[in-house]
């Protein structure tokens, strides 16, 4: 039988969705004093209601893939989605890309304001780590401390933000090819690697596995980002969700613009046929990991 990747992605999204919405409620927890409405609404607009989810996919299909497959997997999974949200809610500010489109719809700035806007990621970013201390995430809290250690350096100096500075820092400079691969595997591909690295974690998996699944993350999270690339140069605002031809005008620096398109889309080959050898090893068990790193080299948007 076939593999219906886009119906599967589909239904781990509304999972997850799902798992945000609860999250992103106005009970006020313990320890919490209130939940201000038009803050809750500004996370709620910057984290619900689209996107791909594909980080906190990842996570579920590798736990899958190892024996796991259950709500605390979803905690943690959406944990990693709350990080990625904020980045989002913060890049699209006028002070970082300056964008007014985020999956078709106004960037939370424009939605709200610039102060509820930072605000708003911030405050997506600290639940994060609110969710993956859950004791429902893994009954040992060694494993909780050492998820939520892991996230926070592949999101903060040395991985997603320390990631972003370099690239502002690169725009309009000559860069190398390996100052350009050092800032996209920290600003794209740290995120992809943690996911793919907390799911085998998170089920248990041997060491081998563990770090077979982390080679993954590095493939894909640099495919994803070269795909990314070559869709600002080659998409149109109506397909992506949001501006194009920016990477271009802000002079920043890509491995496509460094290679051409040509060079690319062979690195991009070449970066698919190393996930399915790394995939062959579980055979028909990693199929759903297998169509994502397709996906991730063919994807429109």
């Amino acid at each position: 039988m076939t593999f219906d990747l886009k119906q599967h992605l589909t239904k781990q999204a509304s999972r997850i969705e799902t798992v945000l919405d609860k999250l992103l409620n106005d009970a006020v927890l313990d320890e919490e004093m209130a939940r201000p409405p038009r803050l809750l609404a500004a996370m709620r607009h910057g984290a619900l209601n689209g996107g791909k989810r594909l980080r906190p996919i990842l996570v579920m299909e590798t736990a899958k893939l190892f024996g796991r497959d259950d709500d605390g997997v979803l905690l943690a999974a959406s944990a990693l989605e709350l990080v990625h949200c904020y980045s989002l809610v913060h890049d699209d500010l006028p002070a970082m890309d300056d964008d007014d489109l985020r999956r078709g719809r106004p960037t939370v700035h424009r939605a709200f304001d610039e102060a509820t806007a930072i605000l708003a990621g911030d405050a997506l970013l600290t639940l994060a780590f609110d969710v993956i201390a859950n004791e429902d995430v893994h009954d040992d809290p060694a494993v909780r401390l050492r998820l939520s250690r892991e996230l926070s350096r592949a999101a903060g100096i040395g991985g997603m933000a320390g990631g972003q500075m370099l690239d502002l820092e690169s725009e309009h400079r000559d860069r190398s090819e390996a100052e350009i691969r050092t800032l996209q595997s920290m600003k794209t591909g740290a995120l992809l690697r943690y996911a793919c690295r907390a799911g085998a974690f998170l089920a248990g998996a041997p060491v081998a596995d563990l770090e077979r699944m982390s080679r993954f993350g590095d493939v894909i999270g640099l495919a994803f980002q070269l795909a990314d690339d070559l869709l600002d140069v080659e998409s149109n605002p109506e397909a992506m969700g949001k501006a194009t031809g920016k990477d271009a005008e802000a002079g920043k620096a890509t491995l496509v613009g460094l290679w051409g398109v040509e060079k690319t889309r062979a690195e991009l080959n070449k970066l698919l046929n190393e996930s399915e050898t790394l995939l062959a090893v579980y055979e028909g068990r990693a199929v759903s990991l297998a169509a994502i790193a397709d996906y991730i080299v063919s994807r429109s948007n």
